[in-house]
């Protein structure tokens, strides 16, 4: 980990008509760290992500990645096109629903991007692809198309496809959420492996285990602002927060082997 900020969030705010869903949301992540971002259903945790490349366009605030701003402060009107597109290339998301190509194989699912984006060759792009799937153990599934692969084994496609693209920093939002319960490991473990490698990510995430083992910070947000952040553990085995006592509560009470309890 260093200190250079991959991604900086600056006073972002966010509405959908009436309901505020960001604050005034505020947040850094450096090179090689990874954030969990964890809070009560509809607290903003996804709108955050989406925020972030742009995929939802803030009310407020600002967005910086690896040294450029999404848009510059004092800047009017949305970015160009071309702009978005050079700025969101820097981020791999992952999202809950894995969004395969049906009719691709998992190799072509991870070429698609490289060659269409990236205007890499095809057997160049072929090679990429091979390497990531490797990386997230699905060399034995190559050629096998989405339909013939598990929900776990379609997420890890999904991110060899996002990792394939090299981006600065990874958003990944709760990637096991549509998963069944016994497939979530393998996807959290390939997570577990990226985060000890020094990739740069930001997880939305409700799995306990992974932000106390994975997480260098913490974030808890509900109702739209930041209530307690720090590192895992401190804010998963002593928050000073009431709202974050009884959201961690409620998630490890599904967890009767913890041995620690807000």
């Amino acid at each position: 980990m260093s200190d250079e900020v991959t991604i900086r969030v600056e006073g972002l705010y966010k509405a959908f008509k009436d309901l505020k869903v960001l604050k005034g949301i505020d947040l850094e992540v450096r090179r090689g760290e990874c954030l969990a971002i964890m809070g009560p259903s509809g607290s903003g945790k996804s709108t955050l992500l989406r925020c972030i490349n742009y995929l939802e366009v803030p009310d407020g605030g600002y967005v910086w990645v690896d040294g450029s701003y999404f848009i510059e402060p004092g800047a009017r009107g949305r970015p160009s096109a071309e702009h978005l597109s050079r700025m969101r290339r820097q981020i791999g998301m992952v999202f809950q629903q894995f969004n395969l190509f049906p009719n691709k194989t998992a190799r072509g699912n991870v070429m698609a991007a490289l060659m269409a984006v990236k205007k890499i060759p095809r057997a160049e792009a072929q090679e990429i692809a091979d390497r990531y799937l490797a990386k997230v153990g699905l060399s034995d599934k190559l050629d096998a198309y989405p339909s013939k692969l598990s929900g776990g084994q379609q997420q890890r496609v999904a991110i060899a496809r996002a990792l394939a693209m090299e981006p600065k920093a990874m958003l990944f939002d709760e990637p096991t959420s549509a998963l069944d319960p016994e497939l979530v490991g393998e996807v959290l473990s390939v997570m577990r492996q990226l985060a000890a490698e020094g990739t740069t990510m930001i997880v939305v995430t409700h799995e306990v285990r992974f932000a106390r083992d994975a997480a260098d910070w913490v974030m808890m947000i509900d109702q739209g602002v930041v209530v307690e952040e720090g590192p895992p553990s401190v804010v998963l085995t002593n928050p000073t927060q009431a709202r974050t006592r009884a959201f961690l509560g409620r998630l490890l009470d599904r967890l009767p082997d913890e041995t620690f309890k807000p």
